[in-house]
């Protein structure tokens, strides 16, 4: 292992070995040939489990936000979301559970089955400034130049990124026209192939980069954070990134100035993230639910064209979640996280941020 001059918070930084060997680092090609390994379905006992447990969490007219283990019952369930809850930290890192006849549903109970699994694997947290523990992605009509837009706001390609959190849940309620895939990618497959092509680049993956708040400053912060894209941390590779949000946090005149080296060094980094045969690109489907492990991939959405009539344009459901027992996070995260607590850590809160969950939200 070699410990190498940087300028992280402690002006040290360490870099992994030159291969990473973890389950977690997979290549696209061949997770697209062995779709049993990450496209589960629930069984009918499953999903009546699912919808006994949303009508009797109704009929006590409960906030939302109140949901837990303990007022959502899932005894069948709870075995498999354990070890769901496994596979995103220990293991290749996603899943995508299938089978839920969410066109059946109304928005209010695929929000509280949704929520309700959550319950079961982390805790919710903040995905804005409003506050909101369930989002809503969908395309609101903005520009994606504007630098006070969340690129999920949008039709546009959102290109490879980690979100804020331990998990990021989606459950798809109705998908675009055309386009809108999902693509997920291995950091650390990312991170084994930069090593072996271009390892003159890998240490300025691991310099401080500074990335856009996007507006959204908690307390006593600056308007971006500096935060390294990769970081090697008591035997692990946590990544964070965001390329718009790097880009754009160059708009501010105390922000670091990316280097020559750093440039190309996130321009091939964004390449093989780019490959076709280092990602995974799936369609979701009315009813699936997606789970994603932040710290070890990167996911992406391609561009879409909607749905003209309102009632059938593109809708996803959002989940952010901290997971019990999860790793443990250098301290630079701190900046963005907030906490950096195991099981309560990660989300977005600014000065008068209250939590809640929008059923409707238009943001």
């Amino acid at each position: 292992m070699i410990r190498k001059k940087g300028l992280t918070m402690d002006n040290t930084y360490t870099l992994p070995p030159s291969t990473i060997d973890t389950p977690s680092a997979w290549y696209g090609h061949e997770m697209a040939k062995n779709t049993d390994i990450w496209l589960t379905y629930l069984s009918a006992a499953e999903v009546s489990e699912l919808e006994n447990a949303a009508e009797h969490f109704q009929s006590d007219n409960l906030d939302l936000g109140l949901i837990s283990k303990e007022n959502f019952s899932l005894p069948l369930l709870e075995p498999r979301l354990r070890d769901l809850r496994e596979k995103l930290m220990h293991g290749i890192g996603f899943e995508l559970i299938r089978g839920l006849p969410v066109t059946a549903y109304s928005q209010k109970i695929a929000a509280t089955i949704f929520c309700g699994i959550g319950a079961h694997l982390g805790r919710p947290r903040s995905q804005n400034a409003a506050g909101h523990i369930l989002g809503h992605v969908r395309d609101l009509g903005l520009n994606a130049n504007d630098a006070g837009t969340r690129i999920y706001q949008t039709s546009e390609r959102q290109t490879f990124h980690t979100d804020s959190t331990d998990v990021v849940g989606l459950m798809c309620l109705r998908p675009a026209k055309e386009g809108g895939q999902s693509l997920l990618a291995s950091t650390a497959t990312i991170y084994n192939e930069m090593q072996r092509r271009r390892p003159d680049l890998v240490p300025e993956m691991f310099k401080p980069v500074a990335t856009d708040r996007r507006g959204e400053v908690p307390p006593g912060q600056k308007a971006y954070f500096e935060i390294p894209v990769l970081n090697w941390h008591r035997g692990l590779l946590t990544g964070i990134y965001q390329r718009q949000y790097v880009n754009s946090a160059q708009r501010f005149p105390d922000a670091p100035r990316l280097s020559g080296a750093q440039v190309e060094a996130l321009d091939f980094f964004d390449s093989l993230a780019n490959d076709p045969q280092l990602h995974l690109s799936m369609e979701l489907q009315p009813g699936d639910m997606q789970f994603v492990y932040n710290h070890a991939l990167l996911h992406d959405r391609t561009a879409f064209i909607d749905w003209p009539e309102p009632d059938k344009k593109r809708h996803l459901l959002r989940l952010w979640l901290s997971l019990p027992d999860d790793r443990p996070l250098p301290e630079c995260f701190r900046q963005r996280y907030g906490s950096i607590d195991i099981g309560n850590r990660g989300g977005i809160i600014v000065e008068g941020t209250k939590l809640n969950v929008p059923l409707d939200a238009k943001n």
